[in-house]
């Protein structure tokens, strides 16, 4: 295949032909601005104006309930005064401890717990402003006073913004406010990125186009692949990133590691693209590393990207290892009703239930066996039937899964939606065996199949829940459900431990994904 380039001014685009075959790829001219940029920068402002008017209006609030219930309706004391000229400043200090944390930058915000934190750190840098102002001025501020109005502003703050992100995420999901991206990068490692930005809306961003090496790919995946992919604009060429970028309304492109994109090449994209506020994205070589374990680090002028070894051990684990015993202990007290209720209702069932208690081997921190205990959900027989079942299995990879399973109690099947037979692992995290949060705990023949990645799931416990679990469940593909559980090994931190550990009640109680 011979194709050249063929510039035609008059019509306002360039093109690529093929001469032997009489192909020719037309691509438009990138226009003197781009109207995408823009709108996606109003909506962003427009987002963190309510956010700011939010934050103003709770603090406000915080600071007047502080004050009513400390001192009730007496307010014409010298000494309350103090503390209502507190409560009038207190909005204005709250507002410039979060500008100081920059939780209002737009790389923090709309996905990603970074938002929250920054939000909490704005709490300490007003309780150290409020005790320095107290001891230097000897305003003899009530303790109680900061005591109840900065732990209702910080929870205040973050349900306004919690509940500000779910209405984007509902926007984002129907197909609203989303970034049009162009991915410029090698075939397979754009294909692969599409494939996942499409399976998840939460990052808000859908591919509108893409950029590929070469022109011999371009003609191929013009023809065969339009109905499976995205359109392809152009090369891997600066300005034609910036054509694909105008033509596509695109207001972010993402170029992922290769070749064609040195310092000098995304340099001068970035100049182009600076105009019209388009984002510009840089892939990391780096899968499932978070921003924690990375720090960039100048040397002779490069930027050189220094990764720390996954937190495996050391003072944090032990930290959460007294995490888990707590709350397993505290688990296991609160619930033991429960048990008894459950253990109960398993005991009646008629038919072939056996104990109420399942125990079966699973494979724990590097490779260790251990007994699993779930509430029964099964018939007795269960395991003598597996084989006759297996042509039936509607999960890929090593899982054996079916949503309508005959061998499933009717309890059983109600204990399954809510994942209530897995409360007896309590008593697995209280012997050590398994822990709150971690990845699945596989059974030894899912672990004879493991590859050289998957065996990275090995090196921490097993959980109760996990990322699997918050994210579908047995709806997702086996590769997903791999790469969740490798970027918790990875990535781990007690911070995740407790989001998941807060988004598991609402998976719990949506019943998706658990059969």
């Amino acid at each position: 295949m011979s194709i050249t380039q063929t510039d035609m001014r008059a019509s306002n685009t360039h093109a690529y032909q093929d001469a032997e075959e009489g192909i020719t790829v037309v691509l438009p001219r990138i226009p003197s601005g781009n109207q995408a940029g823009f709108a996606r920068v109003n909506w962003e402002t427009g987002y963190v104006r309510l956010a700011v008017l939010c934050d103003i209006a709770v603090a406000a609030f915080a600071a007047v309930f502080a004050v009513y219930v400390r001192f009730g309706q007496t307010w014409n004391s010298p000494w309350n005064r103090i503390h209502l000229a507190i409560a009038v400043l207190f909005p204005l200090g709250w507002l410039t401890a979060l500008l100081v944390t920059r939780a209002y930058d737009a790389r923090y915000m709309f996905i990603g717990n970074e938002e929250y934190l920054r939000v909490l750190r704005a709490a300490m840098w007003i309780s150290t402003i409020i005790a320095f102002a107290s001891y230097m001025l000897n305003l003899n501020i009530s303790r109680a006073y900061p005591l109840i109005a900065i732990p209702m502003v910080v929870l205040l703050s973050l349900s306004c913004r919690y509940l500000l992100r779910r209405g984007l995420h509902a926007r984002w999901a129907s197909g609203r406010l989303l970034r049009r991206v162009i991915v410029a990068g090698h075939e397979q490692a754009v294909w692969e990125l599409t494939a996942q930005l499409r399976r998840e809306r939460y990052h808000g961003m859908e591919v509108a186009g893409v950029c590929l090496p070469s022109e011999a790919k371009l003609a191929g995946a013009m023809l065969g692949r339009g109905q499976r992919h995205p359109r392809v604009y152009g090369t891997l060429d600066v300005d034609e990133v910036a054509h694909a970028v105008a033509a596509s309304g695109s207001d972010t492109v993402i170029v992922l590691p290769c070749p064609e994109f040195g310092s000098n090449a995304v340099r001068r994209l970035a100049w182009k693209l600076e105009r019209d506020e388009i984002d510009l994205i840089l892939a990391s070589a780096l899968v499932d590393v978070t921003g924690d374990r990375t720090t960039i680090r100048p040397v002779v002028g490069l930027p050189l990207l220094h990764v720390e070894h996954a937190r495996l051990k050391g003072g944090s684990r032990m930290l959460k290892d007294a995490v888990d015993f707590v709350g397993g202990l505290a688990g296991t007290l609160l619930l033991m009703p429960f048990f008894l209720l459950i253990g109960l209702l398993i005991k009646i069932t008629p038919g072939r239930r056996g104990p109420v208690i399942f125990r079966q081997t699973r494979v724990g921190r590097n490779g260790a066996p251990f007994r699993i205990y779930k509430f029964r959900t099964m018939y007795s027989d269960a395991e003598s039937q597996l084989q006759k079942l297996r042509t039936l299995n509607e999960h890929d990879g090593s899982l054996f899964k079916i949503r309508a399973d005959p061998r499933v109690t009717p309890i059983g099947r109600w204990l399954r939606k809510y994942s209530l037979d897995e409360l007896p692992q309590l008593c697995n995290v209280l012997k050590g065996d398994m822990s709150l949060v971690g990845p699945r705990p596989p059974l030894p023949t899912e672990v004879a199949e493991y590859g050289f990645e998957m065996r990275r799931r090995l090196l921490v416990k097993p959980g109760l829940t996990g990322l699997w679990q918050v994210s579908g469940r047995s709806d997702l593909p086996w590769a997903e459900a791999v790469r969740l559980d490798v970027h918790y090994v990875e990535n781990w931190s007690l911070w995740m431990d407790l989001l998941i550990l807060a988004r598991t009640a609402r998976a719990v109680l949506k019943g998706t994904g658990a059969y």
